[in-house]
């Protein structure tokens, strides 16, 4: 390409542990794959949520200096701010909870990135959109999305389904937590000698809690239980292969989310299932289950790696924004365009 260069844009992606974020220029191929980033940067601290929701001023406080670093860094002749010097045209911010707790975010983020970095654009997504971006870019089919929670999302192009992701208490069936529940409520019942308990499992609860009696007392009060249930999930896992009632927790997980991928994918022969997040690196135990009712409940669909992650995601959806080329649906809940 001659004359002015790709424009730059910024995927931003926040999480429970943190947020990330990318610089990259969109690309010369308005078709071409998730541009790679030129410059990365993180804050170890997540970003708050109050009475309102997500708090943007914060997501702000810790994103505006990030990102004008990572600019500077990378294009040392960019100038000024906003108006006074376009910086970066396309911004996509992907938040967990930006479906239910958004309305802050998307109130405040556009104007703001305008005024501060000169964006043209801003696309505010849920997590899980990105997930689905940053794993199948632009093609129809189902993302799963498993860590602490669980939730799958699908599109055909034209409009969304969600499945799950509703929270430890009411769903993410199949997730970190759930599976670390279901082990460590089976560990109990083994201290009380009740039946469906797991020997196995209690060994294990004990080696890293402590007296199984003093564990109630140790989670409840815990503000971060989802994920200290989740970091029990590998033991789980680990207990399978000799363990009947781990199998057992494992193969029920598969089932869930094989459910809530079957529930979102799109009904078309060329349609893609691919699986991301941290719960799949626990491997085989839950894959070799999850890939049998995959093929049971989705058999015209095929299998694939994700190619990337929601930061990956965030960067592709902010290169077709600036491209004018997205191809993946608007919704005012899940990806709202501004």
């Amino acid at each position: 390409m001659t004359g002015r260069p790709a424009p730059w844009v910024l995927g931003i992606d926040s999480g429970g542990s943190g947020l990330r974020l990318a610089l990259a220029r969109a690309g010369d191929d308005a078709r071409a794959a998730t541009p790679g980033p030129v410059g990365t940067a993180a804050a170890d601290s997540p970003v708050r949520t109050g009475p309102a929701g997500i708090d943007a001023a914060h997501l702000l406080e810790l994103a505006l200096p990030r990102a004008r670093s990572l600019l500077a860094a990378a294009d040392p002749h960019a100038a000024g701010t906003g108006a006074a010097g376009l910086r970066i045209d396309a911004v996509c911010v992907g938040a967990a909870g930006m479906a239910t707790l958004g309305g802050e975010l998307r109130a405040m983020l556009p104007e703001a990135f305008a005024r501060e970095l000169g964006a043209r654009c801003t696309a505010l997504a849920a997590d899980a959109v990105t997930a689905y971006a940053g794993a199948l870019g632009e093609r129809p089919g189902a993302v799963v999305a498993a860590g602490t929670g669980m939730i799958a999302t699908g599109t055909d192009l034209r409009s969304w389904r969600r499945a799950d992701g509703w929270g430890h208490l009411l769903g993410d069936c199949g997730g970190g937590a759930w599976i670390g529940r279901a082990g460590l409520e089976a560990a109990m019942r083994a201290h009380d000698r009740r039946t469906d308990g797991s020997a196995a499992l209690l060994a294990r609860a004990e080696a890293l809690f402590g007296p199984a009696a003093f564990l109630p007392g140790k989670l409840y009060p815990r503000t971060d239980r989802p994920a200290v249930l989740a970091s029990f999930a590998p033991e789980v896992a680990g207990c399978a292969d000799r363990d009947p009632v781990s199998a057992r927790i494992v193969e029920e997980a598969a089932v869930h989310i094989a459910e809530s991928a079957a529930a979102v994918c799109p009904g078309a022969r060329d349609s893609l299932v691919a699986l991301t997040g941290g719960l799949f690196r626990i491997g085989e135990p839950l894959l070799a289950p999850l890939r049998r009712e995959l093929a049971v409940r989705l058999p015209h669909t095929r299998t694939v790696p994700a190619a990337g992650d929601p930061l990956a995601g965030a960067l592709l959806l902010a290169a077709r924004l600036a491209r004018g080329t997205l191809r993946l649906p608007r919704d005012p809940v899940l990806l709202h365009i501004r």
